[in-house]
């Protein structure tokens, strides 16, 4: 059995490269979708912001396969903000069979980041002890690095909270970028420290090949 949790909040929206974060997401979560029909797995769908959005229970099936990627592509998400703890709390709720779980996610968490991760790391232990967690990473390039534009305004699509940014000060995009990699390597960290594996993806890359050498991997791991 197989649940997808995709997370639809505000921040997915955004995207510099032709696709936003949201749409690979989605793309993501309707090829995994249809290897598990290949495999004859059952396959669940949950969508969250900072609450439950619409769960859909583990069913067989084509015709249940093709509701899940219409959900999808297709679902008007009503929050904005994002909480992977009330996802992951919701599935250790319903599956009760050990179950595969999917947890993508651009894991942009609301307030201090660093207390946040403090906060999610046991989370994420205790659904790996109860399920087999797998985090996807969905990010954008211009979260690691700004580009050389003057002066920027950039909001925040879960608050709308808003800072401009002299973006051709060198020292402004050092900073940026310097903030950006300690936040991913905490991030990397944690997810870690709770034995979950973890796959980072692009908006400006084919995630295609990231995905196949990583489930590669992962097999070759655990037919050992």
């Amino acid at each position: 059995t197989i649940i997808l949790m995709i997370d639809i909040s505000g921040s997915g929206d955004f995207g510099s490269a032709k696709s936003s974060k949201r749409e690979i997401m989605a793309e993501i979560g309707s090829v995994l979708a249809f290897s598990a029909v290949r495999n004859n797995d059952k396959v669940g769908l949950l969508l969250f912001s900072d609450f439950v959005e619409l769960y859909i229970p583990p069913k067989k099936g084509r015709s249940h396969i093709l509701r899940l990627i219409r959900e999808i592509l297709f679902f008007q998400p009503q929050g904005r903000k994002t909480d992977l703890i009330v996802a992951l709390d919701f599935i250790n709720g319903v599956a009760k069979r050990k179950c595969v779980t999917f947890l993508i996610s651009d894991y942009c968490l609301p307030g201090n980041f660093e207390e946040g991760l403090a906060r999610l790391q046991p989370k994420l232990q205790i659904s790996n002890r109860r399920h087999d967690l797998i985090s996807m990473i969905i990010s954008d390039p211009r979260e690691h690095s700004l580009p050389d534009v003057g002066w920027l305004t950039i909001e925040d699509a879960e608050s709308g909270a808003q800072v401009e940014l002299d973006t051709s000060n060198p020292a402004i995009r050092r900073g940026y970028a310097e903030l950006a990699e300690a936040r991913r390597k905490s991030l990397h960290k944690t997810i870690r420290s709770a034995g979950v594996d973890l796959l980072n993806l692009s908006t400006d890359e084919s995630y295609v090949p990231p995905l196949l050498s990583f489930f590669g991997n992962r097999q070759r791991r655990l037919t050992r």
